[in-house]
């Protein structure tokens, strides 16, 4: 498995059709940073068929959007099926992770504005 980053930040000002600003890469993981700051960040990621993330935690709340295919994640232990247009925080501190069992693009956001619920 390749993890593969991209740090080319969208120009301000200029319409993008989100789906399309990454592109499936076989038997990898890959992220483009849409917005970093001090404050939180926007990625956008895609997973070819049978990739994973390894377990992780956040100090902050994560909010996932899927723009394209579906995604398995595990909050937690609990296993949550998300499809297109799906949308679910994954909160702080909390471990979890990522299973392709087809390709999926996802858009996360995290706001840093502290610790509280």
């Amino acid at each position: 498995m390749a993890n593969i980053v991209d740090s080319g930040i969208l120009k301000k000002s200029e319409v993008h059709i989100v789906v399309e600003i990454i592109e499936y890469v076989p038997n990898a993981v890959v992220s483009k940073t849409i917005i970093k700051k001090s404050t939180g960040n926007i990625t956008v990621s895609s997973f070819d068929a049978g990739e994973e993330l390894a377990e992780k935690l956040s100090p902050f709340d994560t909010y996932i959007q899927i723009i394209d295919g579906t995604a398995e994640l595990f909050i937690a232990g609990v296993q949550y099926n998300l499809s297109l247009g799906d949308g679910i925080i994954i909160p702080a501190h909390a471990r979890h992770y990522f299973n392709a069992n087809e390709q999926f693009k996802m858009i996360s956001t995290v706001i840093k504005s502290g610790y509280e619920d």
